[in-house]
């Protein structure tokens, strides 16, 4: 089958190489000359394990343009996975996505054959319907399940392992209104073996908002009995191992810490609560997740002080910067609020992370980078924020460890340790 990508951010990317792996024939589309040019190269415009490899191998499947126009036109299925970010009221910002289709509208109109349009990127719940399909109409001049097909196939991709998620899925969400959109969706993943559950194009984006919305419930909460664990003196980890071997609740996502950040959940909790109030209906426990996940870094701070009342002119370290290991994204990471109180406090931070300090430099020019984790050890005091493997072989014997990602080698061995939840 010939595909067109339209983004070549973490989801696009990821998607149109791995469909190219599959032995589909792939253009990536992106406004971006310099993310053209890289996957021409075939180098990956992002930073994803395994990811370049696949373009690699697969480059004479693979091409990439700036012309969306052309890419529709010469393409049978195109996938729309450009970027939804948040407005100031929490809800997402739909212009790309309608940018987006409305180029994809005029190209329809110049085609005789059936293309089938597919909103890949993460969207409130009746948009593709009431939103991307009428543009697409009015650009093109047809309709949508006549003329052309129209659905929702959302994504549930991590950041780190996200080439291996999209090839060995746990599900896949076909959102169809229309039996022939259904069944090329359906041919183009049969071959992937995982289960596929078709729905209304409408219950396929509720299910996505609400994957990450259970997800993230399951994080804050684990915080917070997390935080009673500390002060009863319990450990958070043997009750958590123990409640997730529970059936009913299982142990994903059950890992207590500093909060969540990235991406997904916090934009997608924020646009389920914002498109819930538009619609009358206010989502506390929701709004109670990203409380508790706002608050969470602030433990970490109080523990530190606990040990340095006072850190004007104290150097602290941070040891990871992206919001998760395996990443150099460091969107809502939870290392941006702390770094943020310590600079405001007057403390000096260096910090080390081994692939977001180019990202995180753009926020806070101000902090010292280490081109070495050691050189983060001479500190005064050294917090964890992410969880990247080699921390792990760092000594961290005559130090003070305030430790957000529960690094083993670190409580077993610094002089002072803490840890948020345990």
């Amino acid at each position: 089958m010939k595909i067109s990508v339209i983004g070549c951010g973490y989801v696009g990317c990821v998607t149109g190489v791995c469909f190219a792996d599959m032995g589909h024939e792939v253009v990536l589309v992106d406004l971006d000359p310099a993310k053209v040019r890289a996957i021409g190269a075939g180098q990956s415009p992002i930073y994803e394990p395994g990811l370049e490899d696949l373009i690699r191998k697969n480059r004479d499947r693979i091409s990439a343009t700036t012309d969306l126009r052309v890419a529709v036109g010469s393409t049978d299925i195109t996938f729309v996975a450009v970027g939804t970010p948040s407005r100031e009221d929490g809800a997402i910002d739909l212009s790309y996505i309608l940018t987006a289709c409305e180029e994809i509208g005029q190209a329809l109109k110049e085609k005789e054959a059936f293309h089938t349009v597919i909103i890949k990127s993460t969207v409130f719940p009746g948009t593709t319907k009431e939103m991307a399909g009428p543009v697409l109409e009015r650009a093109s001049g047809k309709m949508a399940g006549r003329d052309f097909g129209l659905g929702s196939n959302p994504e549930f991709l991590r950041e780190g392992s996200a080439v291996r998620d999209c090839l060995s899925p746990d599900r896949i969400v076909i959102g169809a209104d229309d039996p022939r959109t259904a069944g090329i969706l359906g041919d183009l993943y049969a071959p992937v073996g995982a289960a596929v559950l078709v729905t209304p194009v409408t219950t396929a984006e509720m299910i996505k908002y609400t994957s990450n919305a259970v997800l993230a419930a399951k994080i804050s909460l684990a915080n917070e009995i997390g935080n009673l664990c500390k002060r009863l003196g319990v450990d958070s980890r043997e009750v958590f191992t123990v409640v997730g071997m529970d059936g009913r609740v299982s142990p994903a996502f059950f890992r207590t810490g500093i909060g969540f950040g990235g991406s997904c959940f916090p934009k997608d909790v924020r646009a389920l609560i914002a498109g819930a109030r538009a619609h009358g209906e206010d989502l506390k426990i929701l709004r109670a997740v990203l409380e508790v996940n706002e608050e969470q870094p602030k433990k970490l701070l109080s523990l530190l002080r606990r040990h340095i009342p006072d850190l004007e002119g104290k150097t602290i370290g941070v040891l990871g910067l992206a919001f998760k290991p395996d990443t150099d994204d460091v969107r809502e990471s939870r290392a941006i609020p702390v770094v943020a109180e310590l600079l405001a406090a007057g403390a000096q931070v260096v910090a080390y992370d081994p692939a977001a300090m180019k990202n995180f430099r753009r926020v806070f020019p101000q902090v010292t980078y280490a081109p070495a984790p050691n050189e983060v050890l001479e500190a005064d005091a050294i917090l964890i924020l992410t969880e990247w493997r080699e921390f792990e072989g760092l000594d961290y014997r005559e130090r003070i460890v305030i430790d957000g990602r529960r690094l083993e080698k670190a409580k077993a061995e610094a002089a002072v340790y803490e840890g948020v939840c345990w």
